[in-house]
């Protein structure tokens, strides 16, 4: 009988742990569906009312026109009380000028579009910016500022001269602006000719060795965005042998400077006794981000960024095969590259929580298109964001906003697109703005999930 017993007693102990696994087995396959069940609704995105503005963009990124038909709208920025302000172009003689240097633009019913209108100063190029109540405006040969008082929509203030006597032209005129914390004003001057060849553009032309560009072009220059009436000098120069760094900002983390570069064209067009087909021109030189700091060079005209070798290599203007480096080797590398000829108009650090948090981690660059890419479709024409981890890119550029020139792939050229993405701007709910300079519109761009934190 005991043992008997002794056995009944120890099925009845299986019995038990058995059925306890059942159970435990079972509520975890529930807690997995569970868990299943609630990712799929945190992935659930609400829709965008609309067509977003004609914009291609990711799941849950909704856009709006903020304001249509502004003009030749060039870099742009946000006041504190919502009010938009857009530098318009009107420094090249080809074009007719739009009659003023800045549109200035609110939002009195907060519904997302501008109702207000208003039109400051007389002739405008492409930097903007505000700074210690002041609105900072590039007339092209002066940067000049005006008071602004914290809701006027129009400054108050008289025109005040802050740099005056910038190299304009010939070559590239968009002087883009960027002010520090301390009030360190940094701009862009873009060089004259394409790779400081003995003659422009031509075939075969060597490279003047030294450049003379490069005493007065072709990098940035810094001054005192609180100190009126300076004068353009050699000695103000910052930093060298950036060829159009028309994409300029200061990164909020830590106060340093970036800048993207327009980088040189025709490889082929001017070398084809060294590079035998135009697919070689299409790619390269690939477009960098640059982190600068005084003093630094990045290799203008000597160099370009070859993006088969993923490094600079030496011009071929200098004795360059697409493979010799000698020249390149000490020059400070970049922070990330992006295809050939995208011309990345300017960047912006997000710091708000109206767009995913992914966002907060890296740099939104605008590009405004390409025209030197054949056989290759012209390219470029987009916003894309590069995910960073401190000064370090954490893997390739992704597409962020396309379809602003309103075109198929293949059929995309300057001259046909709608909309070109120039400036861009973070208002102080976390909206995104973009500024366009084909068609004149702004857009703003926000989350149809909750703000994030």
């Amino acid at each position: 009988m005991r043992t008997e017993s002794r056995r009944l007693t120890i099925g009845a102990l299986i019995a038990a742990a058995a059925s306890l696994a059942l159970t435990a087995c079972a509520a975890e396959e529930n807690a997995v569906t569970d868990s299943a069940a609630a990712a799929a609704a945190a992935d659930t995105v609400p829709a965008c009312t609309g067509d977003n503005a004609g914009l291609t963009l990711p799941a849950g990124i909704c856009a709006s026109v903020f304001a249509d038909s502004v003009g030749p709208a060039r870099h742009i920025v946000v006041a504190a009380n919502g009010d938009v302000y857009a530098t318009l172009e009107g420094t090249n003689a080809q074009k007719t000028a739009p009659g003023a240097a800045v549109v200035a633009l609110r939002d009195t019913s907060k519904d997302g579009r501008a109702d207000v209108t208003e039109r400051i100063g007389k002739t405008g190029n492409s930097g903007i910016a505000l700074f210690n109540d002041h609105l900072y405006v590039d007339e092209g040969a002066t940067i000049v500022r005006y008071r602004r008082g914290a809701d006027e929509l129009t400054p108050s203030g008289a025109r005040e001269v802050i740099v005056q006597g910038l190299p304009l032209t010939p070559g590239h005129r968009a002087r883009t602006i960027a002010i520090g914390n301390d009030g360190a004003l940094y701009v862009n001057v873009g060089s004259i000719s394409n790779s400081c060849q003995q003659r422009d553009r031509a075939e075969n032309s060597p490279g003047r060795d030294p450049c003379p560009e490069l005493e007065t072009r072709a990098g940035i220059w810094k001054f005192d965005a609180n100190k009126p009436g300076q004068r353009f000098t050699r000695e103000a120069r910052f930093a060298t042998g950036i060829r159009n760094g028309m994409a300029i900002g200061i990164n909020p983390a830590d106060g340093s400077l970036y800048v993207a570069q327009h980088g040189r064209d025709q490889l082929y067009d001017a070398w084809r006794t060294v590079f035998t087909t135009t697919q070689y021109q299409a790619e390269n030189p690939g477009e960098e981000l640059l982190q600068v700091a005084q003093g630094d060079d990045y290799g203008w005209p000597y160099c370009y960024y070859a993006m088969d070798l993923k490094k600079r290599v030496t011009a071929p203007e200098y004795g360059g095969d697409g493979k010799k480096t000698e020249r390149c080797e000490s020059q400070k590398a970049p922070i990330a590259v992006f295809p050939g000829h995208w011309a990345p108009m300017s960047l912006l650090f997000y710091t708000g929580s109206a767009l995913p948090a992914k966002y907060r981690n890296g740099v939104f660059v605008a590009f405004h298109g390409s025209w030197n890419r054949a056989p290759e479709p012209q390219a470029g024409y987009r916003v894309s964001f590069q995910p960073l981890s401190g000064n370090q890119a954490t893997g390739e550029a992704e597409t962020f906003a396309d379809g602003f020139a309103g075109l198929p792939p293949a059929d995309i050229q300057p001259g046909r697109a709608k909309h070109r993405p120039v400036g861009l701007a973070q208002g102080p709910d976390g909206a995104l703005y973009i500024s366009d300079d084909a068609g004149g519109r702004i857009y703003r761009l926000t989350s149809s999930r909750p703000a994030t934190r």
